[in-house]
């Protein structure tokens, strides 16, 4: 079910960071700050900032220097993913932490 509450949302969101695991053994974590502020960390070890912002459809991210997308948070028993604004699944969450769990 794709999680179209804003308020849902963003208590699943903000302020916390979301560990997915892409496939593969790849596994990437992301901070949504209470401020409107995201942090990446790439399976590569590579760190982006930018910005998330909520849409109608779920939310938006800019990456600085990189792309943006539109993201959909997919809620199963036992399963949330992650799927992209065309609605195809790109990852599932490992765990979701308090807070900015991959501070530099």
């Amino acid at each position: 079910m794709i999680v179209h509450d804003n308020s849902i949302l963003e208590a699943l969101l903000r302020g916390a960071t979301h560990y997915l695991d892409l496939g593969n053994g790849a596994e990437a974590a992301v901070y949504y700050g209470i401020d409107g502020g995201a942090a990446m960390l790439a399976p590569n070890g590579t760190r982006r900032s930018g910005r998330w912002v909520m849409s109608s459809t779920g939310y938006h991210v800019d990456w600085e220097g990189g792309p943006s997308a539109d993201w959909q948070i997919d809620i199963e028993p036992g399963r949330i993913g992650y799927r992209d604004g065309d609605g195809v699944e790109k990852g599932r969450v490992t765990k979701i932490v308090p807070g900015n769990a991959i501070a530099a």
